[in-house]
């Protein structure tokens, strides 16, 4: 089966080109060998937002803030995204941003918000009639790839006055043009989508994330303790810190199956296949409910829980569950910097802070480009050690 996307990058070419290049990438992104190299790039973004929100809830009254994170989030996840990928940070977690860069951000804020009339409306309608949703999309994806070609020379021209430089790793754009094995434009279109498709997943999932832990002080001080037994252990080794935090690892994914970004898992059928007595010809649409089967109680017992401990547990070990980053050759390319970036996050963000929420506050979901709460979820952010 084949992916439904849009667009002429990875994710959706197929045959012996789509493999060949998918092979390439699943190197850089994927492979475990190279993984432990985005630590380092992923860890320093994470300290700087916490370092952020210190200084916010330092200038609040009764040393605490109570605020809205989406766009701090979002600002987060893209700094921590476009330095794994292109090596370079963009500065969006000072208070002062480069107009460069809030010209990026715009432009990424805008190619999001264009898409979602396109789930409804033919695009290639919009395009016929040249709707205003079609031109902001098409100038937001230039402004895009516009930055993946200034990274790309950056880099080149690094690379070329510097051979040091070529020995420490400075992201994935960098060891991909490096290594040669993939056509510039692939490379660059692979790299922007995997940008692109970085930034509202993970910043809408950390959001969730905070919320349910707010709701589940105990679990809170569980994962405090993990953390500090970790990090004893492990002198100062990440790596080696963050393999000894199961329960957090079980927390993230309990929050994606309680709310997962995508609604359902889709393909297209490259061939009859029967499944459960129905025959479903070539090239048709196949779609898994996510949403629904994450909350069936025939799969998961008190459905409507967060209970982390049943990923730790393992219920039932005949159910594949975890569909949260689909699975096989085509599961999102991403995933290693997604589970990464998210497990950093909230080692900092707990060793700093107790995370509070009214009680009684009760958000649902709606259906956005990907699902997203349907009202603003409030924080509080308090010092952790003005509780001990």
């Amino acid at each position: 089966m084949d992916d439904l996307n849009g667009g002429n990058t990875v994710d959706v070419w197929k045959g012996e080109s789509w493999r060949q290049d998918r092979l390439v990438l699943n190197k850089e992104a994927m492979s475990l060998k190279v993984t432990d190299n985005f630590i380092p790039l992923l860890n320093e973004v994470g300290e700087d937002f916490v370092k952020r929100m210190e200084t916010k809830v330092g200038i609040s009254p009764q040393d605490k803030w109570t605020t809205d994170l989406t766009h701090e989030l979002f600002r987060f996840a893209l700094e921590s995204v476009c330095n794994v990928l292109y090596g370079t940070r963009l500065g969006l977690l000072q208070d002062f941003i480069d107009p460069e860069a809030q010209k990026f951000i715009d432009a990424i804020t805008l190619m999001f918000n264009s898409t979602a009339p396109m789930l409804y409306i033919p695009p290639e309608f919009l395009r016929w009639i040249n709707s205003k949703f079609w031109k902001d999309h098409v100038n937001a994806w230039d402004v895009i790839f516009m930055h993946a070609d200034k990274c790309i020379q950056n880099i080149y021209q690094d690379l070329c006055f510097n051979q040091k430089r070529a020995e420490e790793y400075r992201g994935i754009l960098c060891s991909l043009l490096i290594q040669n094995k993939m056509p510039i434009e692939d490379i660059k279109a692979s790299v922007t989508e995997m940008m692109a498709g970085g930034v509202d997943t993970t910043s809408i999932t950390l959001q969730w994330a905070l919320y349910e832990l707010a709701r589940a002080p105990h679990l809170q001080e569980q994962l405090r303790s993990e953390i500090s037994a970790a990090k004893a252990s492990s002198q100062g080794d990440v790596a080696k810190m963050m393999k000894s935090t199961p329960l957090l690892k079980a927390a993230i994914k309990e929050t994606l199956r309680l709310h997962p970004v995508a609604v359902t898992l889709q393909r297209y059928t490259t061939q009859e296949i029967v499944l459960q007595n129905y025959r479903i010809p070539a090239n048709i649409l196949v779609q898994v409910g996510l949403y629904a089967m994450f909350r069936d109680s025939r799969f998961f017992s008190k459905p409507l829980q967060f209970n982390p401990e049943r990923w730790i547990k393992a219920e039932d070990p005949r159910y594949f569950r975890g569909l949260s980053f689909g699975f096989g050759p085509r599961q999102c390319l991403g995933r290693r910097i997604a589970e990464m970036e998210m497990q950093l996050f909230l080692i900092h963000m707990l060793e700093k802070f107790k995370i509070e929420i009214k009680r009684g506050v009760e958000i649902g979901t709606t259906f956005g480009l990907i699902l997203i709460p349907d009202k603003p979820i409030y924080l509080t952010l308090r010092p952790h050690h003005s509780h001990q």
